[in-house]
């Protein structure tokens, strides 16, 4: 089977659907590959590198256009310079693999019913474990979100971190992210190695521990209803969420340098969730970066694939982020394309088949073979490949045994041995049996011990988590008490004693200055 590989066409788009490292990999598994000359230059992929790679290069679109199977990022449309639709170059019977977005593009899939193809879209691979490695839309939106802060950081123009500074103290940029799939994700993480103080929030209750484990505020709703749809996705809330909702927003606008949006509803428009009023009511110089420009935009003054200032606030409406990173997009969506072209290619003999049996495939496969075969049905929780060889389902031989049922009841003693009695009354006997045989002084000394750790102990647990750090090295220099035991044995005539003594002074010393000099540092980052 021959891939082909044409150039993208879309204004602006730099991806290319193929790597160099992905073409050396198809055409380890017995595919021939033809990519259309300067298809990767927006990449940075010479046609040199898909020479050394093994592929052959195409002078025109037509020589890609024309083979078995045609991978692209955007959809197909209209070259102007050709003057023919991209679908018109294709084969009879070949097979596409593509973002497609079936659900915006009904005209597009009568297009390839006409041309008897295959399509698979890449937007419409099922989100379940054993897909993830052909999740294109995940890769995409990882980088998307990246790249968003990095244009917020741009367009704000100051620091994202705080810092003490000779001329004066800059305080830490502050950053609401809008929904928390993978984009969102990305951008707090983003967000927050840049120093910022970042909150979040999203309909989906489920992602609260993932944004608090990264050290993010979650926005909490005092609203019992979950937002959780099919897939993962978000769904349309209730108008009582909804009001809710946007109350809360229009308390962050004002309060947040940059808003960094990514609500999508699939098959839907983006929902509006900044207003008019809330990017008034930001500070002049404050930056929204709204990933759903493409859809609409989640903010009502967003415009698509422009940046715009109103009120002071400086709006990006970018529809082309991953594109704008196209080299590594380009290298991850091919690895994508290249995952899912094996799983149809399991014999590696450089031809494919599309099972329709198979969750995966049957998910992704938008046209077969010139008919609609979108949207699919309904995957069954925990739909798994069956297990085959030679073409041939494997029914494991087991032999069924039943087990009779029988009401396990913990006994009183078990109870007794998992309950926190056990140790304590096991810890009280090690304490009276130590005070049989140790000596008078070293229980005294043991009783301190325990003591002063008990008392250490609430001392650091009580101590807000940001002063930890100046804590710490406050403790550390008082540890170094034990200066005073070298003191102690300075003085002795043992050569041994004497040097091992100065060296203990030295060292203590040290560690006594530099614990109280990083406290007071760190202090000053707390005092307004």
């Amino acid at each position: 089977m021959i891939i082909g590989i044409p150039a993208e066409i879309h204004s602006g788009e730099k991806r290319v659907a193929a790597s160099p490292d992905m073409v050396a990999k198809l055409v380890a598994a017995g595919f021939e590959v033809i990519v259309e000359s300067g298809a990767g230059t927006g990449a940075n992929f010479s046609d040199d590198m898909f020479r050394d790679a093994g592929a052959a290069v195409a002078k025109d679109a037509g020589g890609a256009w024309s083979t078995d199977l045609i991978l692209k990022v955007r959809p197909p449309e209209f070259n102007k310079e050709l003057d023919r639709h991209e679908i018109d170059l294709m084969s009879n019977g070949a097979h596409f693999i593509s973002f497609v977005w079936p659900a915006q593009n009904e005209d597009l899939l009568k297009k390839f019913t006409a041309k008897k193809a295959t399509v698979l879209a890449m937007d419409s691979i099922p989100r379940i474990s054993r897909a993830q490695k052909l999740d294109a839309l995940s890769s995409m939106a990882n980088i998307a979100g990246y790249r968003a802060v990095l244009e917020a950081s741009h367009y704000f123009g100051r620091f994202f971190s705080g810092q003490i500074t000779a001329a004066g103290k800059v305080d830490p940029a502050k950053v609401m992210v809008i929904g928390a799939g993978v984009a969102g994700l990305a951008a707090i993480g983003t967000a927050k190695s840049l120093g910022a103080i970042v909150r979040a929030f999203d309909t989906r209750p489920e992602v609260k521990d993932q944004i608090q484990s990264m050290d993010a505020e979650f926005l909490e709703l005092e609203f019992e209803e979950d937002g959780t749809g099919e897939g993962g996705y978000a769904k349309v809330m209730s108008k009582e969420f909804i009001e809710a909702e946007m109350a809360l927003f229009a308390r962050q606008a004002s309060e947040v340098d940059v808003i960094i949006t990514t609500a999508l509803i699939p098959g839907k428009p983006a929902p509006k969730l900044i207003t008019r009023e809330m990017v008034e009511s930001m500070r002049d110089g404050g930056v929204i970066v709204d990933l759903a420009a493409e859809q609409g935009g989640n903010c009502e003054a967003t415009k698509p694939g422009k940046v715009v200032n109103r009120y002071g606030v400086n709006i990006v409406g970018y529809t082309d982020l991953p594109s704008r990173m196209a080299a590594q997009s380009s290298q991850l969506y091919a690895t994508n394309i290249y995952n899912l072209i094996m799983e149809m290619c399991q014999q590696k003999d450089g031809d494919i088949v599309v099972d329709m049996e198979d969750v995966v495939i049957r998910g992704a496969t938008v046209v077969n073979q010139g008919e609609i075969s979108w949207p699919p049905p309904p995957i069954a929780v925990g739909a798994e490949r069956k297990p085959s060889f030679g073409g041939q389902e494997i029914k494991p031989e087991v032999e069924e045994v039943k087990v009779p049922e029988v009401a396990a009841k913990p006994s009183e003693i078990s109870r007794f041995f998992k309950s926190v009695w056990f140790p304590m009354i096991l810890a009280g006997l090690a304490l009276f049996g130590l005070g049989q045989v140790a000596p008078p002084s070293f229980m005294s000394h043991f009783t301190v011990f325990v003591l002063s750790c008990f008392i250490g102990y609430m001392v650091i647990w009580n101590v807000s988590p940001s002063l930890h750090t100046p804590l710490m090295s406050v403790t550390n220099a008082i540890s170094s008490i034990i200066i005073l035991g070298a003191l102690t044995q300075i003085s002795s005539e043992v050569n041994l004693i004497y040097i091992l003594s100065g060296i203990a002074a030295f060292i203590t010393s040290i560690n006594i200055v530099g614990g109280f000099s990083v406290t007071q540092r760190m202090l000053q980052m707390f005092r307004g």
